[in-house]
């Protein structure tokens, strides 16, 4: 039924193909978006990009050489029968030799569709048996053809074969795709859907497309995401505009701010006096000093309200202490957990200038009438949901037909790449912390069962400094599947050994307490992966991280990341029984979150940053992001010059 629908609409949609007068753009000519859908797409760009994944020619082979593909002209002349095998002796009319069909398994239908003494267009790929003098030509389970000289291509898709040729026949074509993309690049896509024989016998050699059509279907899939980017953003005004005294504050601290935080605190500043509502996402390596930052902003709207939310009570704690600590006397500053008793609506949110806390905001009763600024630590912790009702929060009733909104600002530690970060950059400002208060200065090593020894004495020496040492365990308990031992099981053989050995699943109450005595006379902590966020133990200077194959590079940086924060010297030891692995040895030899990241990319790809559905995964087919920025880039200023001629046209229109 289904199929006898869509069978309909691409009649009409032919027919009325047939009648469109040409255009200069998609929109003008009613690109029927309602039959695309029908096919699953939601854009032309898109079916541009869904390629065959073969093709097959019924074009007429001019030779009969090994792997050739194409169509023969036969003359059945006899039938010859196996167990399993049914052999078709034919002649090759137009290359006047014998020629052998190979059945296997055949059915009893199949004599009867290749009967003796008929003329049939066989199709399939050439194989040569025997010397080259005296070789006999076969064919290997062929099919018989009605046309001949037509290049098929093949979709992987629910729908019939049949019904997406035709679709692509009739809406991919030089002038569709022309009014989005590159001439070159339409040409490449037209020829991809519309193949030749040339571009056929280039597939077949190479199995696979050329550099051409991958050029194309990749700028195609970056233009079409950044088209969708582009129609996503939206403006909307400030709900207030702020330009409090940041920098006589930041000369008053007992240090200097980097050039970096300078930098980047200009650009907030400037966001925030604005008349738009801002939003600035600020990514910076482990270390590079966002609390500060955060402190700026918070300066900067004053005296207007700030909000922050963290992922967890122990970082939020530890803002808090940072804002008690860093910030002026009159700048009142609130800490709200799932503990917390008080509320935050009348009086007492008119005697606070700041707001720090745990999702535990999110079911609190909030005045959000003065705040201004609303921020989130560690934001891809955090689901789009969480950051968008605090949004809402803030955000101030409709007035005069338009809604006001505050300023967003996102901090992260887990550093997206610098084309993630520009793609990112179409929703959202981006904002990098390239410089880092103190030098890391941290040696990665991949140890396994035969290093332990030399381990005990690295930590001996290192507690013999009043340094501090954490050993990360990839499970609380035991467990039969896995042959590393649990933080429950490690927990006997540290403390035997060992003074001021402290153990936190994560999970337990007295988490914070663990933490805090540790990070004041502890000499080991045991923990799971909670430490990765933010927590500072300023005396850690070295980390030993058990089974770390079974994490991603970006939390392996963090917490690799807990060591060397105040220019100490840092250790990293990775145990693991695969120290062959590639992707450790990569981690092990680079410092850099942009560079971890990258590396990152490759092995899990980009994630779906448009919905925010996936954090990785194949959202991309045909780009990379970790090798493509240069498409990327040419796409980028495409778009650009794409939307000001729609801009020019629709101003045109109007006048």
């Amino acid at each position: 039924m289904a199929q006898r629908i869509l069978g309909k609409i691409l009649d009409s949609l032919e027919s009325s193909h047939m009648s469109t007068t040409s255009a200069t753009t998609l929109q003008e000519r009613s690109l029927p978006q309602e039959q695309l859908r029908q096919f699953g797409f939601s854009h032309l760009l898109e079916l541009a990009t869904f390629a065959p994944h073969s093709y097959s020619s019924s074009f007429l082979l001019r030779e009969l050489k090994e792997g050739a593909q194409g169509v023969v002209r036969v003359r059945i002349v006899q039938h010859q029968s196996y167990a399993k095998v049914l052999k078709i002796h034919a002649h090759a009319l137009d290359f006047d030799e014998p020629f052998t069909l190979v059945f296997f398994h055949p059915k009893p239908y199949i004599k009867k569709l290749f009967a003796i003494d008929c003329e049939l267009f066989v199709q399939g790929s050439i194989k040569l048996d025997g010397l080259s003098s005296a070789h006999q030509v076969s064919m290997i389970q062929p099919k018989i053809v009605r046309e001949i000289n037509v290049i098929t291509p093949h979709f992987k898709s629910p729908h019939k074969n049949d019904q997406l040729i035709k679709l692509t026949r009739i809406l991919i074509t030089q002038e569709n795709l022309q009014a989005y993309l590159p001439k070159e690049i339409s040409m490449a896509l037209v020829r991809i859907f519309h193949p030749d024989e040339q571009f056929f016998a280039d597939f077949s050699t190479r199995k696979g497309f050329d550099e051409r059509s991958l050029y194309a279907l990749k700028f195609c899939e970056i233009f079409a995401h950044l088209l969708r980017l582009s129609t996503k953003r939206m403006d909307f005004p400030a709900k207030y505009r702020c330009s409090g005294d940041y920098q006589s504050w930041a000369q008053s601290l007992p240090f200097s701010l980097t050039g970096a935080q300078q930098r980047v605190c200009q650009e907030i500043a400037r966001d925030l006096a604005g008349e738009r509502a801002s939003k600035r996402l600020i990514m910076g390596d482990v270390g590079c000093g966002k609390t500060l930052v955060i402190l700026a902003s918070v300066m900067m709207s004053y005296p207007k309200k700030s909000l922050l939310m963290a992922p967890t009570s122990v970082l939020a704690k530890q803002l808090y202490e940072q804002a008690k600590l860093y910030l002026p006397d009159f700048v009142q500053v609130a800490f709200i957990s799932a503990e917390s008793k008080q509320e935050l609506g009348g009086l007492f949110a008119a005697q606070v200038d700041f707001i720090i806390g745990t999702q535990a905001l999110l079911y609190r009763e909030i005045n959000g009438d003065e705040i201004a600024l609303v921020m989130s630590d560690e934001q891809h912790r955090f689901g789009t949901k969480q950051r968008h009702y605090l949004e809402k929060l803030a955000t101030a009733p409709e007035s005069n037909g338009q809604t006001s909104k505050p300023h967003i600002l996102q901090f992260s530690a887990t550093p997206i790449p610098r084309t993630m970060a520009m793609l990112e950059s179409k929703m959202i400002d981006v904002s990098i912390i390239d410089e880092l208060p103190y030098p890391k200065n941290i040696t990665t090593t991949i140890i396994t069962k035969s290093g332990f020894q030399a381990l005990l004495s690295h930590i001996q020496s290192e507690l013999a400094l009043a340094h501090q040492v954490a050993i990360i365990y990839p499970l609380v308990e035991e467990s039969e599947k896995s042959e590393y031992l649990s933080l429950k099981e490690g927990e006997g053989f540290w403390k035997n050994r060992f003074a001021g050995v402290y153990s936190t699943s994560g999970q337990d109450r007295e988490k914070e307490r663990v933490l805090e005595e540790f990070a004041q006379q502890g000499n080991i902590l045991l923990a799971t992966t909670l430490i990765e966020v933010g927590i500072s133990l300023p005396k850690l200077s070295t980390i030993i991280i058990i089974a770390p194959e079974r994490l991603g590079l970006a939390t392996l940086h963090q917490l690799r990341g807990r060591v060397s924060r105040n220019g100490l010297q840092g250790y990293c030891y990775l145990y693991t029984h695969t120290p062959d692995s590639a992707r450790l040895r990569e981690f092990a030899a680079h410092l850099s979150g942009f560079d971890i990241a990258q590396i990152d990319l490759r092995y899990r790809k980009g994630g779906d940053i448009l919905q925010g559905r996936t954090q990785s995964g194949a959202q991309w087919v045909w780009a990379d992001l970790s090798e493509d920025e240069a498409i990327f880039t040419r796409a980028n200023t495409h778009l650009q010059t794409y939307l000001q001629h729609n801009a020019k046209q629709a101003s045109s229109a109007h006048t």
